[in-house]
C-alpha cells in the first residue's frame, strides 16, 4: 500500500485536493472515479512519513516457493484460477501474500487476468513470475507454467540457501572471534596493566601494544558497534547508484575464494531465468530484458544489454559473452550451440545444472578448508592476547627467583 496526494474535478467542476491509500496508482484513480472525481494530476508520495515500515522482504522464497506449489496443484487438479486464489488467501500465514492474494481475488472476479492483477503487486510477485504468467496464459498451459515456476523458483531457492550456507560459517567465526577480544581487552587486559604498572620494569613492545588497543576499546568500545552499523547503512545506500554497483558487484567477483562462488550462483540464476523463459515462448528479447531485471548482478546485466543490442541488430545472443571474463568458454559455446540448432532453452537448462553440481561441490570444498583455517585465526588471535600477558609474567617470576 502506498499513499498519493492528488488534484482533482468534481461533478459541478469544483477543484479538489487530497490524500489517499491505494494498492497502485491505478487503484488510486479507480476509488477517485467511484468518488465521482475526475483526476486532474496524481502523485505518490515518497516521504519516509507516508512509507509503511516493513523489516526485510515482505514474502521469503521459502513462502513463494510454497505458495507456487499450491497454486500449481490446485490448478492441475482442475480448480480454476479464481478459486484457488480464495483458497490460497485463506491458508497463506504470511500477512503481506494474504493481503495480495485478497486483492488479486478481487480483480479476477471483476474480470482482470492473473498476471495483471499479480502485476499490481510488484514487491511480492517478480517480473519473471508475472511475464511467464502472462504466457502461460496466452498459451493456454497456465498450469505447466506454475509448476516450472515453482521448480524454478525452488532451485533459486536452494542455490541462495547454499552461498548463504557457505559465507554463514566465516561470519560466525569472525563475529565470535571480534567478541572474545572485545572482552579481553576492555575487561581482562586492563587488570593485567594495572598489576604490571605498580610492579615497575620495562614491558616488550607487543605487550605495551595489546595494553594500548585495550586502554583505546575501554574509552571508544561505541565506535567498535557505531562504525560497522554506519559502513552497512551506507553500503545499502550507496549501491543504488549504478556506477557503484557495478564496482561492487566486481570486487564482490574478484574476492579469493568466495568470488568463484558468487560467479557460479550468478550463472545458474542468469541461465536457468533464461531457459525458463525460452521454455515458456516469451520473445527472445522480451527474456533477455527480464533476465537483466532479475539476474542481480550488474556485470552480468551489462553484458545481457549489450546481448540484447546485438539480438537487435540481427546478430549473435553469444557475442558479448565470448569476449567477457566473467563467462567460462563452456557457457558461450553451448549458447552458441543452442543457437545454431535451435535448442538454446535446453542448452541453458543444462549448463544451470552443470553450475548447480559445480556450486555443491565448491560449498563443501569450502567448508572443509574454512572450518580449520578460521580455528587457527581464532587461535591466533586469542594466542596473542595471552602471550603479551604471559611474556611479562614470566619476566616477573624469573625475577622473584
Amino acid at each position: 500500500m502506498a499513499y498519493y496526494r492528488y488534484k482533482a474535478r468534481n461533478k459541478k467542476g469544483l477543484h479538489k485536493e487530497g490524500k489517499l491509500k491505494a494498492e497502485s496508482k491505478r487503484d488510486a484513480i479507480e476509488q477517485l472515479k467511484v468518488d465521482g472525481l475526475s483526476v486532474i494530476s496524481i502523485k505518490e508520495l515518497n516521504s519516509i512519513l507516508y512509507k509503511e515500515i516493513q523489516i526485510g522482504n515482505a514474502v521469503k522464497s521459502k513462502d513463494f516457493v510454497i505458495y507456487l506449489r499450491q497454486f500449481s496443484t490446485l490448478i492441475e487438479s482442475g480448480v480454476s484460477i479464481v478459486q484457488s486464489t480464495s483458497i490460497l488467501a485463506q491458508q497463506s500465514t504470511n500477512k503481506a501474500l494474504k493481503s495480495a492474494l485478497n486483492d488479486i481475488f478481487k480483480r479476477l472476479e471483476s474480470g482482470q487476468p492473473f498476471s495483471d492483477s499479480a502485476e499490481q503487486h510488484s514487491k511480492i510477485f517478480p517480473p519473471l513470475f508475472i511475464n511467464m504468467v502472462r504466457a502461460g496464459e496466452a498459451g493456454g498451459n497456465i498450469d505447466e507454467v506454475l509448476d516450472q515456476m515453482a521448480e524454478y523458483y525452488e532451485k533459486q531457492n536452494e542455490t541462495r540457501q547454499k552461498v548463504i550456507s557457505a559465507l554463514t560459517y566465516p561470519c560466525i567465526v569472525l563475529f565470535i572471534a571480534v567478541g572474545i577480544i572485545i572482552f579481553l581487552l576492555s575487561s581482562v587486559v586492563p587488570q593485567f596493566k594495572q598489576m604490571f604498572e605498580s610492579m615497575g620494569g620495562e614491558l616488550p613492545v607487543i605487550t605495551k601494544f595489546i595494553f594500548t588497543l585495550g586502554q583505546l576499546t575501554q574509552s571508544v568500545w561505541w565506535l567498535l558497534i557505531l562504525i560497522p552499523l554506519i559502513l552497512i547503512l551506507t553500503l545499502n545506500y550507496i549501491k543504488q547508484v549504478d556506477t557503484i554497483a557495478y564496482r561492487m558487484d566486481f570486487l564482490k567477483l574478484k574476492i579469493p575464494i568466495f568470488g568463484s562462488l558468487i560467479q557460479k550462483a550468478a550463472l545458474v540464476r542468469m541461465t536457468r531465468t533464461l531457459s525458463s523463459l525460452f521454455h515458456s515462448s516469451v520473445p527472445i528479447l522480451d527474456s533477455v530484458r527480464i533476465t537483466e531485471r532479475v539476474v542481480e548482478n550488474k556485470i552480468i546485466e551489462k553484458v545481457l544489454i549489450q546481448s540484447r543490442s546485438e539480438l537487435e541488430k540481427g546478430e549473435s545472443m553469444a557475442k558479448p559473452f565470448e569476449s567477457h571474463w566473467i563467462f567460462p568458454p563452456l557457457v558461450t559455446q553451448m549458447i552458441a550451440l543452442g543457437e545454431q540448432t535451435g535448442s538454446l532453452d535446453k542448452m541453458l537448462k543444462k549448463i544451470a545444472d552443470f553450475y548447480e553440481q559445480e556450486l555443491d561441490h565448491t560449498t563443501d570444498r569450502l567448508k572443509t578448508l574454512l572450518e580449520p583455517v578460521m580455528i587457527t585465526f581464532l587461535a591466533v588471535i586469542v594466542g596473542t592476547i595471552v602471550a603479551s600477558i604471559a611474556i611479562p609474567m614470566f619476566s616477573i617470576f624469573e625475577q622473584i627467583q
